[in-house]
């Protein structure tokens, strides 16, 4: 088949089936239905990969230079770019500090001084009455 058919996101996402399975990588769209069953991973991982880029799920996978050349066989053409969804990268929303407790932040820098000095405190009035108790 040629390669210069140039398909949108929303015509390929159509082939999502053991039946009809598509899938785009690097800008490609392969119908690896016939390749289904021979699938060292199983059909399961090509159809979870259907209906999106599959670019980084096949690279992380590390496949052969074998694999890569099956590919041509089952080309049917390229993706037009513009109709898949840019990734944004996400970032987790600005929170407050975490208070647990919901003690005031004074109490707690105050405590964190004062429970200190009371243990020292303790110590010191122990070491003075053992030390009158033994004399």
């Amino acid at each position: 088949m040629s390669s210069s058919k140039v398909f949108t996101l929303e015509e390929v996402a159509k082939h999502n089936t053991k039946d009809d399975c598509w899938l785009i990588i690097g800008g490609k769209v392969y119908n690896v239905t016939k390749f289904l069953e021979d699938h060292p991973g199983g059909d399961d991982v090509l159809l979870s990969s259907t209906a999106k880029d599959a670019t980084d799920d096949f690279e992380d996978v590390g496949h052969s230079t074998t694999a890569r050349a099956m590919m041509d066989e089952y080309l049917v053409g390229e993706i037009d770019a513009t109709t898949i969804p840019t990734k944004v990268k996400y970032m987790p929303p600005k929170q407050p500090h975490y208070n647990q407790d919901k003690t005031p932040e004074f109490i707690i820098k105050i405590l964190q001084f004062l429970v200190p000095l009371a243990i020292l405190g303790l110590a010191v009035a122990v070491r003075i009455y053992t030390k009158s108790e033994s004399t």
